[in-house]
């Protein structure tokens, strides 16, 4: 990949704050991008808040879904229109009728990143590493949601 990864988001300007949900630009890693999707927010002895971030490559996490999200819940549907468009199915059933995972489909992980805000706040940043197979595959994808990645328009 040609692309440096871009700083670490605790190098956000100052004016942000820890519950601010506005979209910022995915961090290019080698075999695909970083997203942030929500940040965690302490309180103290209480349960945690949460701020999820505005982005247009992926779907709020559903609040119905404590333990996880989906990878068939996670993309938008015109991500994955174009990922089934390029990529093929998600999956399929084998010859013992076991689901098999299409390998050209990116893997989806999760990033936990801990951040001190300037005016003393303390979060958990949580992001999807969304990681392609094959450079051809990564590189459509960053073409087609090049303004997305960069945080700039909403995919249409």
């Amino acid at each position: 990949m040609t692309a440096p990864a871009r700083p670490p988001l605790a190098a956000a300007p100052s004016h942000e704050a820890a519950v601010a949900v506005h979209a910022v630009p995915a961090v290019v890693l080698e075999h695909g991008f970083r997203l942030l999707v929500l940040r965690e927010l302490a309180a103290g002895d209480g349960p945690a808040g949460f701020a999820v971030i505005e982005q247009a490559l992926m779907r709020p996490p559903p609040r119905t879904i404590r333990h996880g999200v989906a990878f068939a819940l996670a993309f938008r549907p015109e991500v994955v229109a174009f990922l089934t468009f390029h990529l093929g199915r998600p999956g399929k059933r084998g010859v013992d009728d076991l689901p098999l995972r299409n390998p050209r489909w990116p893997a989806l992980s999760w990033h936990r990143a801990e951040r001190l805000w300037p005016d003393g706040a303390q979060s958990i940043e949580w992001s999807a590493d969304i990681l392609f197979a094959q450079e051809d595959d990564r590189a459509a994808f960053a073409r087609q949601f090049h303004a997305a990645l960069a945080a700039a328009v909403p995919v249409a």
